[in-house]
């Protein structure tokens, strides 16, 4: 009779936890929208992350208490200032700087720099945000931030270049430390970036510090870190196939970008025997039905890299190749219509629009893995769970930068340098280790299969364990 009677009872009690959890979700995005407007990127970027968190808030209400979500939403620190600079025909410039320390609560702040005209507050909120809850879920300690400045460094001269970091360090080096934030490469920012800002920082501190990752080989570099983004990619890709028995092997590959990711996510690619057929830039796509092989790549990074130019000369080199320059009448993007197994978006954020996804559903596809961050706009997702796609979020797949990065700040601790193989093997660790934790977490909370839900929920909960622990701050 007992037993009985008190069923109802504990079921009254589930929902009425559910019910508030749903509640609390829904107010608190309420909040942030009225706290944030005009930051379209930013308030996308919580909202995907917070919709997946009704059922941790359900059995740790003591996070509702604490008020976690306001206090997660919002950056501990935000720094913008002026980066005056002159050309190479004396004309004075002037550009905007900023570095979002977003939360600090698992380490050091750590995040790239992006260098690029598209850069504004809500993007980097938004990128920040993600780098928290990316930076938890590779294990390290590591908080999260993002920076940047709305400079663009292609068409400019070496010593432009030089100038424009030199004064943004200047600036910059008053705010950063091996122990207090430690920037690293993004958008616009390679191994030339990272070495004019290295060299200005340890001029104006005076000390030899392991303040910026992705530095070159030659001083302080890691073997391995310009690869890690793109193969951390096809690792976690390759872990996702295995659980459903299927590898990469053979497997046609359409991968967005020509940039760093893109490159060596086609590289990786290759090394496990995937044919990737296309790849893309800002002026158009390259498709090559042959498959891009490992020269087509060593033609490619030499286009982009060494001549910075565009891909549309690919087709004069590699003739069976066609080459589409970007059409902005259309209301997709002609690369996710191709035929293919699996996509790689590795360009940027919201490339892949929903009816992108229905295109890409329609020819067969049958996993898509995030190189970018947020790639994918949220219509886009929804529609690729509901038609069974295996989909790998950004901030679990393209964790292979920050970890490998994390690998660069112990070796200049310790004042080494490891072989690439030892770095490689690290690397395929933390990212088999990813995977395994989202797809645990996704089942322990009712979302088997759902890589999204288990990264939001497996990256939050590290987070948040640690600022309940530390206080109100």
């Amino acid at each position: 009779m007992s037993t009985a009677s008190s069923a109802p009872k504990t079921e009254s009690r589930r929902m009425g936890r559910v019910l508030a959890s749903e509640s609390s979700i829904r107010e608190f995005l309420a909040w942030l929208e009225q706290r944030n407007p005009h930051e379209p990127e930013y308030l996308q970027a919580v909202q995907e992350a917070v919709e997946s968190l009704a059922p941790v808030l359900e059995r740790r209400p003591e996070f509702r208490d604490a008020r976690l979500l306001q206090r997660l939403s919002e950056p501990e620190r935000i720094v913008i200032f002026r980066v005056p600079w002159i050309d190479d025909r004396n004309a004075i410039h002037v550009n905007r700087g900023y570095r979002v320390q977003f939360n600090s609560a698992l380490g050091p702040y750590k995040g790239g720099l992006r260098f690029t005209p598209t850069v504004n507050l809500s993007i980097l909120k938004f990128l920040g945000f993600e780098q928290t809850l990316k930076n938890s879920l590779t294990g390290r300690q590591l908080g999260g931030a993002k920076g940047g400045a709305d400079f663009h460094p292609r068409g400019r001269s070496d010593q432009e270049v030089m100038r424009f970091c030199q004064s943004f360090m200047t600036e910059l080096c008053r705010h950063v430390g091996p122990d207090v934030d430690i920037p690293a490469g993004d958008i616009g920012v390679g191994a030339r970036e990272i070495g004019f800002l290295f060299g200005q920082y340890k001029r104006l501190m005076r000390a030899w510090h392991g303040v910026l990752t992705g530095k070159p080989l030659e001083f302080g570099g890691s073997p391995g870190r310009t690869e890690a983004t793109g193969y951390g990619v096809v690792y976690f890709a390759s872990e996702m196939l295995a659980t459903r028995a299927r590898s990469l092997e053979g497997m046609r590959c359409v991968v967005s970008g020509a940039g760093n990711v893109a490159q060596h996510t086609v590289e990786k690619l290759l090394h496990l025997g995937a044919r990737p057929i296309a790849v893309s830039d800002i002026d158009g796509m390259i498709h090559d039905p042959d498959g891009i092989d490992f020269e087509r790549l060593a033609w490619i990074k030499e286009q982009v890299n060494v001549r910075r130019g565009s891909l549309s000369a690919y087709t004069t080199r590699f003739p069976r190749a066609e080459y589409l320059p970007v059409d902005h009448s259309l209301d997709h993007n002609p690369l996710w219509t191709l035929g293919a197994e699996c996509a790689f978006p590795c360009a940027t954020q919201n490339e892949l629009s929903e009816r992108d996804a229905a295109n890409l559903i329609r020819n067969g596809i049958v996993l898509v893995c995030e190189g970018a961050n947020m790639p994918s706009t949220p219509e886009a997702i929804h529609r690729l769970l509901d038609a069974g796609v295996m989909f790998g979020p950004a901030k679990a797949a393209n964790a292979g930068g920050v970890a490998v990065s994390a690998l660069e700040m112990a070796q200049n601790s310790q004042r080494e340098t490891w072989a690439l193989d030892e770095v490689d093997r690290r690397l395929g660790e933390i990212m088999r280790s990813i995977h395994r934790n989202c797809r645990a977490i996704a089942e322990e909370y009712a979302a088997p299969g759902n890589y999204s839900a288990g990264a939001n929920i497996a990256g939050f909960l590290r987070v948040a364990d640690a600022m309940l622990a530390q206080g109100v701050v």
